[in-house]
Formats: C-alpha cells, structure tokens, sequence
C-alpha cells in the first residue's frame, strides 16, 4: 500500500531526492541515513530502476548467476522458468532481480504452477544427490572395524536401546528391541563377538495388526538367519478404525525383540562396561578442560 500521509507525503520529491544522491554514487544505506527513510519497501520504491552504483557491487562466487538471472529476466522470464533454466532458488532470484519490471503473464496459472513443479523436483534431487554423497563420503570414513570398537559400541548401543533393570524391578535379562534392521544386524555382531550361542536366543515380532504381517516376519527371518523355532507368536498392537498410523508403506516391518536366555552375567557385564565408558569419557573431558 502507498504511503500517502506523514513524511511521504510528498512521493515525487522524495524520490526525485533519493534518485539524485543514487546518482552521485550513494549506497542504499547511506541514502537511508541521509533522508531518513527506514522503511525498506518505501526505499526500493524511491530507487525503483536506478542502478547500483559499481563500487556497492561486491564480487561473489554467484555474480555469474546473478547476471545470467537478470538478463532472462528482461527477456520476459518468470521466477520459474529462470528457476528451471539455472537451478537457482527463488529467494536469490528475487534478490537478484527484483529492481527490475515485472514481465507481462504470458501462461495461465497452471502452467506456471507445472514449471514451478519441474523446477523444485530438479531442486529436490540436487539437493538428494548431495545428501546421498555426503553420507557415502561418511560412510567411508569409517573403514573397518576392530573388536574393541564393535565391543564399546555394542556396549553403547545397548545402554540406550536395550532393557535395564530397575530399582523398583530387578531384572537382569538381556533383551533388545528395534525397528532399524542395521541396529539388529550390529547388535547381533555384537552378541556373537560376545560368544553368545545361537541356541539362547529368541526373537519376537512386533507389528501393526493392519500391516503385513506374513512379510514382515519373514523379512526378519531372513535378516537373522534364525530357524523357525527361535522365533515367538508375533504381537499384533490393536487399534480403532479412527487410527491414523503413520508408519506405512513397504518398508514398514515392525519392530523385532532379541532376547538372550539366561543371560544375567551378560546383563552385568554390559552394564559395568557402560560405567567404564562412562568414567573413561569423563576422564577424557576433564583432560580436554585443562
């Protein structure tokens, strides 16, 4: 809305003002402060067409966007097809170009909304592609294993997702439970570098009664390599038909339950090594301090 009243009344000469101090070479800020104007949009509105002056115009690693972005824009581009064309958000798009006039529609609302689509989905797998590398680049990194790592990181690993005894209900059991299959599959790592048998555990399925059920055990079946016989009658979590489970989709499989029999001298052995640990970083952080 045009501000009309107060100490914009008089647009023209306002404008006519901060024109003549653009041209003699002033930034946007040191007109700001010679004429007192703090309202941003009332500012591009008084400098509306002129150019900055070339010392404000800093070199950055985009300068070659930016130039290409206006140029498409005084041919008459939208923010999205200049989107679609350089791969660009348009935030800095309109950063970019908004001292300049707006083109004309030339497409209806929808078209602009499909090529607003095309330019986002190219934005989306960019920004997949770059996810997905850097998660391999970490994955690297990490190499091979010793037994040590395997131990305290299964030791770790238990502490936050396994059971533990209270002290309102002791139970020393071993029992872990997980969706991740990669958190099963190095848990079980664990357990063997552990010596654990096979003979002493036991799994059971955990899942949503509107799921696949068949599949999903035998996803874990097959994840395990377990006979038939270790594994429980599979736990069904009831619902109402107003539930909305978010949880969907193939590769939903539920949760799986590892439990070791007679397992109360592993139990403590875990949960001394999980008070070593943590005495072991303590140490390191206080060194750290100093």
């Amino acid at each position: 809305m045009t501000e009309t009243t107060g100490k914009y009344a008089d647009f023209e000469g306002l404008r006519a003002q901060a024109v003549a101090l653009r041209r003699e070479g002033l930034s946007v800020r040191q007109i700001r402060d010679r004429l007192k104007v703090f309202n941003n949009d009332m500012l591009h509105r008084l400098l509306q067409g002129e150019p900055a002056p070339e010392w404000t115009k800093r070199p950055r690693a985009k300068d070659d966007l930016r130039e290409k972005a206006r140029e498409l824009r005084l041919q008459g581009m939208t923010y999205d097809q200049i989107q679609v064309e350089l791969g660009c958000s348009k935030s800095s798009i309109s950063l970019w170009v908004r001292d300049l006039p707006k083109p004309e529609r030339k497409r209806t609302r929808e078209e602009s909304s499909a090529i607003g689509r095309r330019g986002w989905e190219a934005t989306l797998q960019r920004r997949d592609a770059e996810r997905q590398a850097q998660k391999q680049n970490a994955s690297d990194e990490v190499g091979a294993m010793t037994d040590r790592e395997l131990f305290l990181l299964g030791v770790g690993l238990y502490w936050a997702e396994g059971s533990k005894s209270k002290p309102y209900r002791t139970q020393e059991r071993v029992t872990f439970v997980n969706s991740d299959p990669g958190m099963i599959e190095v848990f079980l790592a664990w357990l063997r570098l552990l010596k654990v048998d096979d003979e002493h555990l036991r799994f059971h399925v955990l899942i949503h009664e509107t799921a696949d059920i068949a599949g999903a055990e035998q996803f874990w079946a097959d994840l395990t390599g377990a006979r038939a016989a270790a594994f429980g009658k599979t736990s069904l979590k009831r619902h109402s038909p107003k539930t909305n489970r978010k949880n969907v989709g193939d590769n939903y499989r539920g949760c799986l339950a590892v439990r070791v029999l007679k397992s109360a001298e592993l139990y403590r052995r875990i949960e001394g090594s999980w008070c070593g640990i943590v005495g072991a970083a303590r140490r390191a952080d206080q060194e750290d301090r100093t």
